[in-house]
């Protein structure tokens, strides 16, 4: 099924309007806890605000249009801040609704409404109501839904949250997009949102860079879904060089048609999870802008041309939001 329009948090678009997007960023995130740690409760909101316009600057000077803040509700996410940094700058933001992974989301509270009726079915509600209505009272819509794994396995908790997203995602036709640990279970997550409803072109397996595993990307790829190179500058969890070598041996392979890109940077966090000054040097390279000043040349490099990087930041988050078939990948 095609799709003529795309839900941002400042209204609808069609899937051409995106232009060169980013596929994965994150304006605010707060882990499940942040509130407890009073002795670092993080830049106050105007603070936040202030910063998310600069980082839109950059990527306008950049000559980006579009951005996914796949933030799901458990994780921090501020619906209204993300409208109020699209009104302010003019970019187009699409937000997410969904559930984090077991050991960092919410977790506890959605096991305790499990105990007292289907958590499968309040889960799919919810998200069909943010998808559809708007989130809480805000009147911002979501316009993806967001899932995750843990390292290595998917655990029944979060067997249900995929559950309920897959059928939120048949029921709406939103699309899909995850979060792996390492590159794990991306296979696993496909599998599971597919038999439950979900489309597999509306799906991108998110982290797929955290392996270098090609024949992992190449499972994926040729089962219909999209791969995640959205990691790009975290050096922390895996480098850069092998995230290059591994782009560039599946678009050999012809995969370069179902990879989106990012960072996952974060712009702002509530608490201090990560030290002040550990976090400053992570993000000489973990920033939005580290793809197109960085990566682009070593990419070009290794013989990756303009056309096939367009690809990637402008006609394959157009045809993911769209939700045109993908051919068949040999």
């Amino acid at each position: 099924m095609s799709h003529d329009t795309l839900t941002t948090v400042t209204g609808e678009i069609a899937p051409a309007a995106l232009g060169k997007t980013l596929m994965h960023e994150h304006l605010v995130i707060g882990y499940p806890g942040f509130e407890s740690d009073t002795l670092h409760p993080g830049p106050d909101r105007e603070e936040r605000v202030a910063r998310c316009i600069d980082r839109i600057s950059e990527l306008q000077d950049l000559g980006f249009t579009s951005l996914l803040d796949p933030c799901p509700s458990d994780l921090g996410r501020d619906v209204e801040l993300t409208a109020r940094v699209a009104q302010q700058t003019g970019f187009q933001i699409i937000c997410a609704t969904g559930l984090y992974k077991q050991s960092e989301g919410g977790h506890p509270y959605w096991h305790m409404r499990g105990l007292y009726g289907d958590s499968v079915d309040a889960m799919a509600e919810l998200f069909i109501r943010e998808i559809t209505e708007g989130i809480g009272s805000t009147g911002v819509r979501a316009g993806i839904i967001k899932v995750a794994t843990g390292l290595g396995q998917m655990t029944d908790y979060e067997r249900a949250v995929f559950e309920a997203a897959a059928r939120a995602s048949a029921e709406t036709g939103a699309p899909i997009t995850t979060h792996t640990d390492q590159g794990t279970v991306g296979d696993l997550q496909q599998q599971v949102l597919t038999e439950h409803g979900a489309e597999a072109n509306r799906i991108v397996i998110g982290h797929s860079c955290g392996t270098s595993d090609t024949d992992y990307h190449l499972k994926i790829a040729r089962a219909g879904s999209y791969l995640g190179f959205d990691r790009f500058g975290l050096e922390v969890l895996h480098p850069d060089e092998e995230r290059i070598a591994s782009l560039k041996r599946l678009i050999d392979h012809g995969a370069g048609d179902r990879i989106v890109v990012a960072h996952d940077s974060v712009w702002c966090w509530r608490g201090q999870p990560i030290p002040a000054v550990m976090l400053q040097k992570m993000e000489e390279t973990w920033n939005p802008s580290h793809f197109s000043l960085r990566v682009v040349p070593r990419l070009k490099e290794v013989g990756v041309s303009d056309e096939q990087i367009d690809a990637l930041l402008v006609d394959n988050p157009r045809r993911f939001f769209a939700g045109e078939k993908l051919p068949a990948l040999s």
